[in-house]
């Protein structure tokens, strides 16, 4: 980023604050991003990419704060399987739940979602909304 005073480049690095404040709407700022469209959107989708790529780097080069070594009988699994070669797997990392969109997250939501069905009984009713886009 470049300081429009000095004209001379600032921090390097974009946080994910900063990303989500180019994104607010306010009310005596004209934000003119927000009006691009299909900029806007391929806007949202790298910076989406970024903080995602940043999310499993840190995971990478956390493996032992994450505590990882207590998937040390997964790594024995795949390790004697006779199917799977290890040399070709590449390197292992285990993704915690607290990650958007892996399995186990995913798995948690399940059981998020039997235990509303245990607690208020089974729905009556399953509605989808369906929009065909007609420009």
């Amino acid at each position: 980023m470049i300081n429009p005073q000095t004209g001379e480049g600032t921090n390097k690095k974009v946080s994910a604050m900063n990303y989500s404040y180019r994104l607010m709407i306010r009310q005596n700022a004209e934000n003119h991003i927000l009006k691009c469209r299909q900029l806007f959107h391929q806007y949202i989708v790298d910076m989406y990419a970024k903080i995602e790529t940043e999310r499993l780097l840190y995971i990478r080069l956390n493996q032992t704060e994450l505590r990882s070594e207590q998937y040390i009988h997964l790594r024995d699994a795949i390790v004697n399987d006779g199917n799977v070669n290890p040399n070709e797997l590449g390197r292992m990392a285990i993704l915690p739940s607290t990650f958007t969109g892996c399995p186990r997250h995913m798995h948690e939501y399940a059981q998020d979602a039997m235990t509303y069905v245990r607690a208020y009984g089974h729905p009556d009713l399953f509605v989808t909304f369906m929009q065909s886009n007609m420009e």
